[in-house]
């Protein structure tokens, strides 16, 4: 059976690659090239689908917004 998932990739501050996958509970993995994380990625979705009890929700991806927001701590 062939599954397709969307994954979410940021970038952090100190330059790691971090890719989550939305669709199931605490799929997250990190690397430090591009390369290295999609290789970590589909270990850690084979990882959790062999967790996950009932099968993952397949949604439909629609898209990314970055936004910027003025914040001021009080």
């Amino acid at each position: 059976m062939k599954l397709n998932f969307t994954v979410l990739i940021e970038q952090g501050e100190d330059g790691a690659y971090i890719a989550t996958v939305p669709s199931l509970k605490s799929c997250y993995t990190q690397a430090s090239t591009m390369s290295e994380l999609l290789e970590k990625v589909r270990e850690v979705i084979l990882l959790c689908l062999d967790v996950e009890s009932d099968m993952p929700l397949t949604n439909k991806f629609i898209g990314v917004q970055q936004m910027e927001v003025a914040y001021e701590q009080a």
